[in-house]
C-alpha cells in the first residue's frame, strides 16, 4: 500500500481528520454491503443481540443497549426493532421478550457471514498486534480528551 505522507508527516496528520476518515469508510462500506442482502446496519445490530442472547432479551433490554451505538438513539433503536419484527426476521410478546424467527436465523446466518467477509476485508494486511495497538491508541486519545467511548 502506498501511504499519504511520508513517516515524518504522518507524524503531523491530525487524528480528528483520519479516524473521521477510517470511520466513514468502514460504516459506508458495512452499510452498503448489509444494503446489498436488504437489511441496515441497525437492524443487524438487533438481530444480532437476540439471535446471539443466552437468555431472552426484551425490546427495553435491546433498545437500551444498541441505543448508543454510533450515536444510533433510542428512537431509532425503536424504530429498527419494530422494523426487524415487521420483517418477520423477530417476534416480540405482550412482556416485550424479542424472539428470533426462522427467516429471521437465516437472514442472521447471511448477514454474519457477510460481516465475516468485511472483517477479513478490512483486516487484510493487518496483524492483530496492529490491530491491537490501533485500539489501544485510539482508547488512549478518547480518555486524554475527556471522551466516553462505550462498546460490549
Amino acid at each position: 500500500m502506498e501511504y499519504s505522507h511520508s513517516d515524518a508527516e504522518l507524524i503531523r496528520q491530525p487524528i480528528g481528520y483520519w479516524s473521521w476518515a477510517a470511520y466513514k469508510a468502514v460504516v459506508t462500506r458495512t452499510r452498503a454491503a448489509l444494503a446489498g442482502i436488504g437489511m441496515t446496519q441497525p437492524q443487524w445490530w438487533v438481530l444480532a443481540q437476540v439471535a446471539r442472547a443466552e437468555t431472552v432479551k426484551t425490546r427495553d433490554e435491546v433498545s437500551g443497549l444498541l441505543a448508543n451505538y454510533l450515536d444510533a438513539g433510542p428512537e431509532a433503536m425503536e424504530s429498527e426493532i419494530t422494523r426487524t419484527i415487521a420483517h418477520g426476521w423477530i417476534t416480540e410478546d405482550a412482556e416485550g421478550r424479542l424472539g428470533i424467527t426462522a427467516d429471521g436465523r437465516a437472514a442472521y446466518d447471511k448477514a454474519a457471514a457477510l460481516q465475516d467477509e468485511l472483517w477479513a476485508e478490512r483486516h487484510a494486511g493487518i496483524s492483530d498486534e496492529e490491530y491491537l495497538t490501533t485500539l489501544k491508541v485510539l482508547q488512549r486519545f478518547i480518555h486524554n480528551t475527556g471522551g466516553r467511548a462505550w462498546h460490549h
